[in-house]
């Protein structure tokens, strides 16, 4: 299992996810994001609209997903 929190998947909280895949982390991170925007919390939606900008760009949201991916893979098992 590895960990990774909401900034590190382009969050804006501390919030850690646990998960066995980068698929599953993905997942939560989604969820947790929608919770967020359900309480509109600022931060969170900010960095929602930053998110936004980036899927304008097939390229770049697949460079990002990429990166993140990469980033989970390299991660250590907790």
């Amino acid at each position: 299992m590895k960990t990774m929190d909401c900034q590190q998947l382009g969050g804006a909280g501390e919030k850690e996810f646990h998960a066995n895949t980068f698929e599953e982390i993905a997942e939560m991170s989604k969820q947790h994001g929608m919770e967020m925007f359900q309480k509109k919390d600022e931060a969170h939606l900010k960095a929602m609209n930053d998110m936004r900008e980036l899927v304008k760009s097939p390229e770049a949201m697949s460079n990002w997903l990429a990166g993140k991916r990469k980033q989970f893979e390299a991660l250590s098992e907790n």
